[in-house]
């Protein structure tokens, strides 16, 4: 469908908010929540610095995208050899086990803390967590996506009303709140402050996920450098309400402290909840919980599978070929549903793992991935004969993503060294 190149504000608002509202639901709730409760509002700075590390690079696709008419994806592939898309989809397979092992724990967790039927929080995160997947699955292969662009709206209205409110009310004083935002500390918390600090960064916006804008922006219509500045005002939303959502959570999850596996974090979080807030914060927080969990594994199901076809339709083809057909990828074809169904489905096996270690894997297997992101944009848009004198790298962009891959060479030293 095509639209005006030039929308205003409002109209320009859609896919943006699809890929920031999958990243959120997934990383935002549950990891921001932890760090929260281990690190305090000290680490609130992780949150702007990861939503501009995704606004960077997911404006970069965008631009290659509507510059080129082809998805990074196939950019990468194209122009670096298929044996990139070969390591993509192992990358992709062990990410999408994590992923949606988190989800699909983030939506039990949440769903037990609302309707405690099981005894055992550990069961009652495993039943519904199940539910949860098959509930998604079903709507994806019976809506497509205007069933999910509806259905996700609908979401991301409750989560970030519902959330911002209950962190407006546990404000913790807004010289605490601006320490928090502008002077970058870590806190040491047994030696685990770097890794949920990146683990918090890798969380905020997402992380693969971001690749899925460029599939949403075709379903939009959007193709052609004119759409440029509607993505990126798109975009700038998207991750200003995705900062604003996971500094809402970090001030949420402060407020208690989480033990053992995590499993009963939210009914932990929501029974303290109701002593400041009274029954009706309580509910509050868990209906914008559940909306947040649940828009991250609609978001999730609906769009990895297309990350999947796409470059499993390239690295089986040669070049020319590939480039050749129609990059749309048919949500019905065998490549789409079988992962489809592969990622609704294997991953429940990690329902029977801690849900606070699948939570932390997740992110940081995420946050890995965003250098090799931004390594891939510093090359593709820094060709003007690639992508032309209007979407080349800009200085200003150059910086940008070389800030990104020292900030991460630097975190792998550390580490490696500590």
């Amino acid at each position: 469908m095509q639209g005006n190149p030039q929308p205003g504000v409002i109209a320009s608002i859609g896919p943006g908010l699809l890929v920031a509202a999958t990243g959120v639901g997934a990383g935002d709730l549950a990891t921001a929540s932890f760090a929260g409760s281990f690190l305090g509002t000290a680490i609130l700075w992780a949150v702007l610095v990861g939503a501009f590390f995704k606004f960077v690079v997911t404006e970069g696709l965008a631009r290659w995208q509507l510059a080129t008419g082809d998805t990074l994806l196939e950019g990468v592939i194209v122009k670096f050899g298929r044996a990139i898309g070969w390591l993509f989809i192992l990358y992709l397979i062990l990410w999408s086990f994590f992923v949606a092992s988190a989800i699909m724990s983030g939506m039990g967790v949440t769903l037990h803390a609302m309707i405690p039927l099981f005894d055992d929080p550990v069961l009652g995160k495993i039943v519904f967590g199940i539910l949860s997947s098959v509930i998604g699955l079903s709507l994806v292969l019976s809506g497509g996506y205007p069933l999910f662009d509806k259905v996700m709206r609908v979401c991301i209205g409750v989560m970030f009303f519902t959330v911002i409110l209950t962190a407006a009310l546990l404000w913790p004083g807004t010289g605490e709140v601006l320490r928090g935002l502008f002077v970058p500390t870590i806190p040491d918390f047994d030696g685990l402050g770097l890794t949920w600090t990146v683990a918090l960064m890798g969380g905020v916006g997402g992380t693969v996920t971001v690749l899925c804008y460029g599939y949403w922006i075709r379903e939009e219509g959007r193709t052609g450098t004119e759409y440029l500045r509607t993505c990126r005002i798109d975009l700038t939303v998207a991750y200003t309400l995705t900062a604003v959502f996971g500094i809402a959570m970090v001030i949420v999850g402060s407020n208690i402290e989480i033990e053992g596996s995590g499993a009963t974090m939210l009914a932990n979080l929501a029974a303290e909840l109701e002593q400041p807030l009274g029954p009706l914060g309580k509910w509050l927080f868990l209906a914008g919980a559940a909306a947040a969990v649940f828009s991250s594994l609609l978001g999730v199901w609906q769009a990895v599978p297309y990350l999947f076809a796409d470059t499993w339709r390239l690295v089986r083809r040669t070049s020319s070929t590939a480039r050749s057909e129609s990059a749309a990828i048919n949500t019905k074809s065998l490549p789409y549903r079988a992962y489809l169904f592969a990622l609704a489905l294997v991953p429940m096996l990690g329902l029977f793992w801690s849900f606070q270690d699948i939570q932390k894997f997740y992110a940081i297997i995420g946050a890995s991935f965003i250098p090799f992101l931004a390594l891939a944009l510093l090359i593709l848009n820094g060709r003007e004969k690639w992508v032309g004198a209007h979407c080349k790298n800009r200085p200003s962009t150059v910086l940008a993503l070389v800030a990104i891959l020292a900030f991460f060479v630097w975190i792998a030293w550390v580490k490696a060294t500590s």
